[in-house]
């Protein structure tokens, strides 16, 4: 009969024999990591749905992390070097601070890490191994044209008065939407490689909103005290949306003021087949995401990095067709759409 020490030390070696073929198995299995700008925002949660469901259907482990806020550069340095640590070999990020993240980036990719950068490029581009994203001067285009026309059809000849709810000051997103609706509304503006804001004259009132829908609505309160004929308003995202129609709503505005946004997430197009936003710009995190785990497991069979900008796709929404201009309805947006249904 073995004694009891005698039993607890095979115990002990089984333990230890198991636990060493856990880790061999695990050695075989790719790790990725992701870091978005916040855990909340439902483009985010849905993004990371999307790697979760194609690292599981891969064979892939998926690490994740966010930042506090946007903004929270340190937040995501932590994680990507806790990433590094744990053995990821590919980690994709939506960058919070386009310049602040580089030098990061530069340490991990020194390390043999593949960096893909999601939703949001940094400044420069090149910086990261690759960028799957939303066109997102083209999201602010379509917005544009279809405010230009929707106005133009509806109060003819009336004077334009523009306010902007943006992201944050030098983030490559926000400027480009930006930008890029000032462009398609018709307006002297920036090409999509300045990280500057234009202003033109019919912009009378510029706030920033960090994407948030309570920043967004103190934003609007503030541009309606200023200028209170303002009426159109360009949001960098559905939830700065809602805050600025709560605004106005707050202020009996809500009927003569058009909103138009960008992203395309389900709260957004029920917003939009509410009327509470005019038309948006639809993006597509989940594609992102999955094209990003592709990218990693390729990597880590073949050595092979991604490389270059890909296009993930958007389309316009709108509540009500504008002639000219191509739009899909808000059924379309319902069924292509990403959050809360």
């Amino acid at each position: 009969m073995l004694s009891k020490r005698s039993t607890l030390a095979a115990a002990a070696l089984s333990f230890a024999a198991a636990l060493a073929a856990s880790h061999a198995i695990a050695a075989d299995e790719p790790v990725i990591g992701l870091i978005t700008k916040t855990e909340t925002n439902p483009f985010f949660v849905k993004m990371k749905e999307g790697a979760t469901a194609e690292a599981k259907a891969r064979g892939a482990k998926l690490l994740s992390a966010a930042g506090k806020a946007d903004g929270d550069n340190a937040g995501q340095i932590a994680a990507m070097e806790n990433m590094i640590a744990a053995g990821a070999k590919t980690i994709m990020i939506t960058p919070s601070d386009s310049k602040a993240i580089i030098p990061a980036i530069k340490k991990a990719q020194a390390k043999g890490v593949m960096v893909i950068a999601l939703d949001s490029p940094t400044d420069p581009q090149e910086s990261t191994d690759a960028l799957f994203a939303t066109d997102n001067y083209k999201a602010g285009v379509l917005i544009g044209e279809y405010a230009k026309a929707a106005l133009a059809a509806s109060a003819p000849g009336k004077p334009v008065k523009i306010a902007t709810l943006d992201l944050l000051p030098g983030h490559p997103v926000g400027a480009q939407r930006h930008n890029g609706f000032l462009k398609g509304f018709g307006l002297a503006s920036f090409d999509a490689k300045n990280n500057e804001l234009a202003k033109p004259a019919e912009v009378v009132c510029m706030a920033d909103s960090f994407g948030d829908r309570a920043k967004g609505q103190t934003a609007m309160e503030n541009c309606l005290q200023k200028n209170p004929d303002i009426n159109l308003v360009y949001t960098i995202n559905e939830p700065a949306a809602a805050g600025a129609f709560n605004a106005l709503q707050k202020a009996g505005k809500e009927k003569g003021v058009m909103i138009v946004s960008v992203d395309g997430g389900c709260d957004g197009i029920k917003d939009v087949a509410g009327g509470k936003i005019a038309a948006t710009s639809q993006q597509y995190p989940l594609k992102m995401a999955a094209m990003g785990v592709a990218a990693g497991i390729e990597y880590a069979k073949t050595g092979k990095k991604v490389s270059g900008y890909t296009d993930t796709g958007v389309t316009l929404i709108a509540a009500k067709p504008v002639a000219g201009i191509d739009s899909k309805d808000t059924k379309v947006g319902t069924e292509l759409c990403w959050g809360k249904k």
